[in-house]
């Protein structure tokens, strides 16, 4: 079918002239009829053009149309690839967590891009005024919907196209590479049958030889993967011979470019004939590239390419994969599931890989399987060949997948709890009867229905649901009055925060401690070494292992002063976020401290808001400023530098170098002080405006006694004011170390009754207190004594 002829008004959205077989069989369910769209097909046949005939529609309808992509480099990706329905008048507007939102565009946008996660955010704060946009989404697209049976982000994508549905009820079409049970998703969705499309291999643009090839496995692993590396150079050489080209799937970042390397020397061994530097034109737009390694690489036909290459360098190496000038790639699995790279023959080195947060990993079926669809050059090659290389031991596991595919489970049930404490915290679920409608809208009750055999199915899901909610109560997140149920404190910061349970009763916990050692007579003290404890047992590190080079750095930085509760996996964390405070994290812990510390800062800054809601103050600033540290590597003295916007930890390094350690040192200094610290005098001028904006402030004791005598009782006032910016404190006076008086303010001024009274005691010793629970400053404590004669 022609484009033009079936779109006229969008045929310029298409790079191509005519739709292919499988997007006409597809194209009337999508363009004539509003029904919810299922779609399951071979990798490379044209998903994407369905993606965009149901945008079209959506737009001539004047709808918003959501697309949602598995990885956030798709959602970019896609932003410059629709710059065509841009040139045609609409709006694309990309929402990710590493953009800040501009509520206005998008909800102007008529195609917004997100992640799952993103989404989850969305449509969790729809009620606010800046992610109200969510709800107006007619039509909701989803990109490898087979991402449900994902561990760590299947969960998270069913629920929020369930909400999404509970919210608005948009048009939902669902596109997937092969899947078994494609009916379950259908199930899920209310698709019909005449919108269930499941294109089976004779779709495939070139046909796929894929097969399992074993490695003789030794000793050691470091070893290992140069045997499986020379594994697939062989089964990729006669290709590269015969002008073909080569995708190598490998484990990490740093695998592409040791594996490219090693290749490198190895083709030259061999004689393979690659490489283009007798191309001048070609070793010019080399010359262009920012990495040195991939630079000299390419000369010789062989590249790399993953997440953390510049955005340039990368779409260089796409290109000239495409054109045929690097014959053989190296990259990770994020290849896999976005750019459309076919190559002749496509190997997996590597079927297991380091995760910082779980140790050693099989690699995830969906994305073998993703990988090795990319086999095949449609217009070039007659066949596609794909291998898998493992050790012999997992050689009938791979062959099975090859042979029956894989079915795609729900992931809800691991994780069933916290995604109810969600829906209840969010409102979408207000008793009990809504509990079991929420479960019926989810893919874990419709999987259940077509293999009870490996779910709680009938009577035993609903029970274990119910179940699921008593204990909620019972723990203190959900509050039960008859039939209705509503969130309490807890359960909403938990679903804030996206915490496991235990992670945030656990914080629940620490703010209670927090709370008694506020009282003078208590025998209880946290520190900041007791919250960064706290966070490493978190449950969201169980799975964290130490390896066995790692123990010595860990115990380096420990000693043998650790909770005994804590495993040597979670000793490990407690070993980066300790050492992350002074910016010295050993060389033996690098390679996972940057994920490590990722998640640990999502987890302190849930910490220190448990604090704040449920516990004093102080120790609220205290968890914001081992937030801070950890974040910047910093010492505590200049901690308080990083409140200053701008200041990070190379700023706050130079200024606390040159003496200057806190915001108001900075504005005492002034610019030219600033200037001699090593800032540039336009950045000095910024960080100095910014320093004026935080809180100044003073303490005014008015007409403060200096005796009483015993018996009597003298009310006082003392005031608190700031000249400099506004921000939320907590106030406290206490005399002796006894609490006298607590108040929550935004100072401004805030004026506090101050009993003097002749005690027992020879002397009375008044302190007032302030403290910034949301931001790094020291706290600010003033003493006035009385003495009782």
């Amino acid at each position: 079918m022609a484009v033009a002829e079936v779109l006229p008004k969008f045929a310029d959205a298409f790079p191509f002239e005519e739709f292919n077989r499988m997007q006409s069989a597809a194209l009337p369910a999508l363009l004539n009829r509003d029904d919810n769209v299922v779609v399951s097909a071979p990798t490379a046949s044209g998903k994407t053009a369905l993606a965009e005939l149901a945008i079209c529609k959506t737009l001539a309808e004047d709808g918003t149309a959501l697309f949602l992509a598995p990885l956030r480099a798709l959602t970019n990706e896609k932003e410059s690839e629709w710059e065509r329905f841009e040139d045609l008048g609409y709006s694309v507007y990309v929402v990710t967590g590493e953009r800040d939102l501009n509520p206005r565009r998008a909800e102007r946008a008529d195609i917004l891009v997100m992640t799952p996660e993103k989404a989850d955010s969305a449509t969790r704060k729809h009620e606010t005024s800046r992610y109200s946009f969510i709800t107006d989404v007619d039509c909701c697209v989803i990109d490898e919907v087979h991402l449900l049976d994902s561990d760590r982000r299947g969960a998270v994508l069913e629920v929020t196209v369930s909400r999404l549905r509970r919210l608005c009820d948009p048009r939902v079409v669902a596109l997937s590479a092969t899947m078994p049970n494609i009916d379950d998703v259908a199930d899920w969705l209310d698709a019909p049958d005449e919108t269930t499309f499941a294109f089976g291999e004779k779709y495939r643009p070139v046909p796929l030889n894929a097969d399992v090839k074993t490695y003789s496995h030794g000793e050691n692993a470091f070893a290992d993967k140069y045997r499986r590396l020379y594994r697939a150079l062989d089964l990729a050489e006669p290709h590269i011979r015969e002008e073909g080209q080569a995708l190598v799937f490998v484990s990490s970042r740093q695998d592409t470019v040791q594996a490219a390397k090693k290749a490198r020397d190895e083709i030259t061994e061999r004689d393979i004939p690659m490489g283009a530097r007798g191309d001048y034109d070609f070793h010019n737009d080399a010359a262009e590239l920012s990495n040195d390694t991939l630079r000299q690489s390419v000369l010789d036909g062989v590249g790399f390419h993953h997440a953390g290459l510049a955005r340039e360098d990368k779409n260089r190496v796409e290109q000239w994969f495409k054109e045929g000038k690097i014959q053989l790639l190296f990259s990770t699995s994020t290849l896999a599931w976005g750019v459309n790279l076919p190559a002749r023959c496509v190997v997996i080195r590597d079927t297991k890989l380091h995760d910082p947060l779980e140790g050693e990993v099989d690699m995830s079926p969906l994305d073998v399987l993703q990988m090795l669809g990319r086999a095949g050059r449609p217009g070039y090659d007659d066949m596609g060949y794909a291998w898998v290389v493992c050790d012999r031991s997992d050689a009938d596991k791979y062959r099975r997948l090859l042979r029956d595919g894989k079915e795609i489970e729900s992931r809800l049930a691991a994780e069933l709890d916290a995604h109810l404490n969600a829906e209840i915290a969010l409102g979408t679920i207000d008793d009990v009867d809504d509990v079991m409608d929420w479960l019926a809208t989810t893919f874990y009750y419709a999987r259940s229905q077509s293999a009870p055999e490996q779910y709680d199915a009938g009577s035993d899901l609903r029970n274990r649901v119910s179940d699921t909610l008593s204990a909620l109560v019972d723990e203190g997140f959900v509050e039960q009055d008859g039939l209705n149920v509503e969130p309490t404190r807890l359960g909403q910061l938990a679903s804030k925060f996206y915490l496991r349970l235990s992670t945030a009763r656990r914080f629940a916990d620490v703010a209670e401690r927090c709370q008694d050692a506020a009282d003078p007579d208590s025998a209880v003290s946290v520190d900041a070494d007791d919250l960064l404890t706290a966070v490493a047992g978190a449950t969201e590190f169980d799975s964290v292992s130490a390896r066995s080079d790692e123990e010595d750095a860990v115990h380096a930085v420990l000693g043998d002063s650790v909770d005994d509760s804590l495993d040597a996996g979670q000793r490990k964390v407690l070993a980066i976020l300790r050492s992350g405070m002074t910016g010295t994290t050993p060389t033996e812990l690098k390679s996972d401290a940057w994920v490590i510390r990722q998640n640990a800062l999502r987890l302190l800054a849930a910490m220190r808001e448990f604090v704040d809601t449920l516990g004093p103050a102080r120790y609220a600033n205290l968890a914001c400023r081992v937030e801070a540290r950890v974040e910047h590597g910093i010492s505590a003295d200049a901690v308080g530098l990083t409140a200053i916007d701008g200041v990070a930890s190379g700023r706050a390094g130079k200024l606390a170098a040159a003496g200057l350690t806190s915001p108001a040192d900075v504005v005492e200094a002034g610019e030219d002080g600033v200037v001699r610290a090593g800032l540039s005098e336009g950045v000095a001028e910024q960080v100095l405006a910014n320093a004026r904006d935080l809180p100044v402030v003073s303490i005014d004791w008015g007409e403060f006694p200096d005796t009483i005598a015993p018996g009597d009782n003298d009310m006082r006032e003392v005031t608190v004011k700031n000249t400099g910016g506004s921000a939320r404190a907590g106030l406290r006076v206490t005399v002796n170390g006894r609490e006298m008086t607590t108040k929550p303010s935004y100072l401004g001024e805030a004026t506090l009754p101050v009993a003097v009274f002749g005690a027992d005691a020879d002397e009375l010793t008044f302190t007032v207190e302030v403290a910034f629970p949301a931001l790094p400053l020291p706290t600010i404590t003033e003493t006035r004594s009385v003495l009782v004669r």
